[in-house]
């Protein structure tokens, strides 16, 4: 049940990571990108892609580039990390002894 979660995190901090070096080094490839994170070709890739898809970057002859929506998603989203981290923080059971019975 947890592992999926998990996977699911995994994936969107490459993402986070991709865009990331987006913003920083645009314009970017997918060689460099995966070259200096480590990732795949092809993780690189689907990151860029599902980033595409989500308007938060866009192919350029040089690169990936960011869009005019990048820095409206990127400030808000330590707000939405944070807001997910307290309901996480919410789901801990915390009183094993009670359980154990």
């Amino acid at each position: 049940m947890i592992d999926r979660l998990e996977k699911e995190v995994d994936m969107l901090e490459r993402h986070l990571q991709v865009l990331k070096m987006v913003i920083e080094n645009e314009p970017i490839g997918i060689v460099k990108m995966s070259n200096e994170t480590g990732y795949p070709h092809h993780k690189v890739r689907y990151s860029l892609r599902v980033l595409e898809e989500e308007n938060l970057i866009e192919p350029s002859s040089q690169g990936a580039i960011k869009t005019e929506r990048t820095a409206e998603f990127v400030d808000e989203l330590d707000d939405k990390i944070d807001d997910i981290g307290d309901k996480l923080e919410d789901m801990k059971i915390e009183d094993v002894a009670e359980i154990e019975g």
